[in-house]
């Protein structure tokens, strides 16, 4: 009885008039405005890994990332330069290198944030930074053959692999098609 009772009474209160509107829009939850309600704020784009990028916003997010790197990551993080851990001191020329260190740079972004939590930084430790570093800085990494001693400034672009057969073959084929001029 007591259980029906309960469910009477939660049936009456679904069932009762909303509350007096509080100028919240009664379509938020959908991402509409209310009628006559000023629109919610834009959400902030979502950033893009920075290879994707071109031109100026390539430009100023490398700029960012440089000041993030020469004033925070390799003052705290840098260690020492070795040939167990190269560096270049013209790391943006190295495109793997600007890739690893821009998503580093984006998952401290993210976990710095107080919605982190008070363990987000440490997640970013773990999870992120040494894994980072080992990759961009390892003895066999993309900056081997760069700077392994402070007083040997280096920098050389390692040559990638060539590409793939499929690639060749379908360059190939682009290239033997008659009345295509090749020159």
């Amino acid at each position: 009885m007591e259980q029906s009772a309960q469910q009477a009474q939660q049936l009456d209160h679904l069932a009762s008039a909303p509350a007096p509107h509080t100028g919240a829009s009664p379509f938020a939850a959908f991402g509409m405005p209310g009628l006559g309600g000023p629109p919610p704020p834009a959400a902030p784009p979502e950033p893009r890994p920075i290879l994707e990028l071109e031109g100026e916003e390539y430009e100023d997010e490398l700029d960012a990332l440089s000041d993030w790197v020469d004033d925070f990551l390799l003052p705290v993080y840098g260690a020492e330069v070795t040939t167990a851990a190269p560096w270049c001191l013209q790391w943006q020329e190295h495109s793997d290198v600007v890739a690893w260190l821009h998503a580093l740079w984006l998952a401290y972004q993210q976990h710095k944030d107080p919605e982190a939590g008070p363990s987000g930084l440490l997640v970013w430790h773990r999870d992120f930074l040494t894994h980072t570093m080992v990759a961009v800085r390892g003895p066999g990494g993309p900056l081997s053959a760069c700077m392994t001693s402070p007083d040997r400034p280096a920098h050389r672009l390692l040559p990638g692999p060539p590409p793939s057969a499929r690639t060749e073959k379908t360059n190939a084929s682009e290239a033997d098609v008659p009345g295509e001029s090749t020159s």
